[in-house]
């Protein structure tokens, strides 16, 4: 595809406005998109939208192919006859700007499981839909349901202790399981159908509007999910279905221990002898949510770090080599039809870049990221936007990162007044100082955080990555999408041939 010079808001499903306790693809998401038309923005920037595990992280998903059950609209139910006002009448009593993910989900998987128990009332089209979805995705469908299933009756624990003929899916014991979880399959497999159902219109709805998506593509997958589950020859599993190595990044300035993540490395030689194949459905599924694809941990192509399962911390792990050329080469012949094709991806190559990780890049011309909060360091800084190339994507911040407001606050002294020296202010507009830096430059894309629109600080912040618990929770009020903003940042686009 042709990357042409446009701009974005960086904001997830889940942070939008609604009364059921999170964000969703009801009608909030509609008004955002409109929203977003009359701001004279063309792109919209989400988070994965895989069903999260683990800490409410969209980056450790129970599937890499699945959508997230708790982003389902209820009013979209009720209009397909599923749920009832009535069903409302004891709701719990939501917090309108967080996500309290332990009092949501309970209730709302219950409602869901409502509908569900309601499926024979729905008409005909509905019925036939739900049976083309299930044939056309069988081959990720009918293990995530199985693996969410037997996940749910054996109190929600991880696959590594279920019992040993379910870990390695010995034939009797799937068929057995298939049987008596049937109805429970059924159930996840049509939450998956609505999710997709609401997010392909949601989708068609923004993309007639002139509205691109662009997604997002965790490099890794977690542990607990169904891919590792059904498929543990394309990851470092050993005879007790463990990991022998996980994925981190090693020390660095910014942590004396590295970090680690945890997650199961895969035998890429594996994958190379199968064409990609995992890897190839993966990117079809994923572009048929999206229009561009934000591939997260880009480096990890090139080479990854490794470490012992079972380390405390990332300080003893190794450098391997990835997939590379042939990887992308192979993708670029699927989705291109050439090897050296223009591909829907941005690559994620933060972090420490070696010329390996360039010459990877920019050898398949995939446009890379530039954080501008990570410029102010000094003129030569990479970050700052008379560096730029225009093939690049920048931000202001990401979901990982503090506000702009936030970072001006509490950056160290010399950054700050190196800022304000950049970008000619007091300080007073901080964040719409950021966001003219990334919009006037070169850039072909300019994205900003819904929050920096907001100028709003620290407490807004999408994501701590070294904090435990309390992520992912932020959410915007109705009243944000004002008439004065979008005209606020229409003048930018406008000024700046956005």
């Amino acid at each position: 595809m042709k990357f042409d010079r446009s701009s974005g808001i960086l904001i997830h499903p889940s942070s939008l406005p609604g009364p059921y306790g999170i964000g969703d693809l009801g009608p909030q998401a509609y008004r955002f998109v409109d929203w977003l038309v009359s701001t004279g923005c063309k792109l919209w920037q989400v988070l994965p939208l895989g069903p999260t595990g683990y800490g409410d992280s969209p980056y450790q998903c129970f599937s890499a192919f699945a959508g997230n059950p708790y982003l389902i609209s209820f009013e979209a139910l009720v209009g397909d006859g599923l749920l009832t006002k009535e069903d409302f009448t004891e709701m719990p009593e939501f917090n309108a700007s967080r996500v309290d993910y332990g009092k949501l989900i309970p209730w709302k998987l219950d409602l869901l499981q409502k509908a569900f128990s309601r499926l024979s009332s729905a008409s005909k089209n509905f019925h036939k839909e739900f049976e083309r979805f299930s044939a056309e995705n069988a081959s990720w469908l009918d293990d995530f349901a199985l693996f969410m299933s037997l996940k749910e009756a054996n109190g929600g624990g991880a696959w590594s202790d279920w019992d040993k003929s379910l870990r390695k899916r010995e034939k009797s014991a799937i068929e057995k399981a298939r049987l008596d979880h049937a109805e429970s399959i059924s159930r996840y497999s049509f939450y998956q159908f609505v999710f997709f159902r609401q997010w392909y219109k949601l989708r068609a709805y923004a993309n007639g509007k002139d509205i691109k998506i662009i997604g997002d593509i965790p490099i890794f997958i977690a542990y607990d999910s169904a891919d590792a589950w059904a498929h543990p020859e394309l990851f470092f599993l050993d005879e007790d279905s463990l990991p022998t190595v996980v994925a981190g990044v090693p020390p660095d300035y910014f942590s004396t221990t590295g970090q680690l993540w945890g997650n199961p490395l895969y035998r890429w030689p594996v994958h190379k002898k199968s064409g990609y194949s995992w890897w190839l459905e993966r990117f079809r599924s994923v572009l048929n949510f999206v229009d561009v694809v934000r591939l997260d941990h880009f480096r990890g192509f090139a080479g990854y770090y490794e470490i012992p399962f079972g380390q405390a911390t990332a300080e003893h792990g190794q450098w391997m080599t990835g997939p590379g050329k042939d990887f992308f080469a192979t993708v670029s012949r699927q989705f291109s039809g050439s090897e050296n094709g223009t591909l829907p991806i941005i690559a994620e190559d933060l972090g420490v870049i070696t010329p390996d990780v360039v010459e990877l890049r920019d050898g398949f011309n995939l446009p890379g990221m530039k954080i501008l909060q990570f410029g102010f360091v000094s003129p030569s800084d990479p970050f700052l936007p008379h560096n730029y190339v225009k093939n690049c994507v920048a931000y202001t911040g990401t979901h990982d990162n503090d506000t702009a407001i936030g970072w001006y606050k509490s950056a160290p002294q010399a950054e700050r007044k190196y800022a304000l020296r950049y970008l000619n202010t007091d300080g007073k507009d901080f964040a719409w100082d950021l966001i003219r830096g990334v919009w006037s430059s070169v850039a072909v894309y300019a994205i900003a955080p819904m929050q920096d629109l907001l100028s709003l600080g620290t407490d807004a912040r999408m994501n701590f990555p070294s904090r435990l618990g309390g992520n992912w929770e932020w959410r915007m009020k109705e009243e944000d999408m004002s008439r004065a903003l979008a005209e606020r940042l229409r003048e930018m686009n406008e000024l700046y041939l956005r």
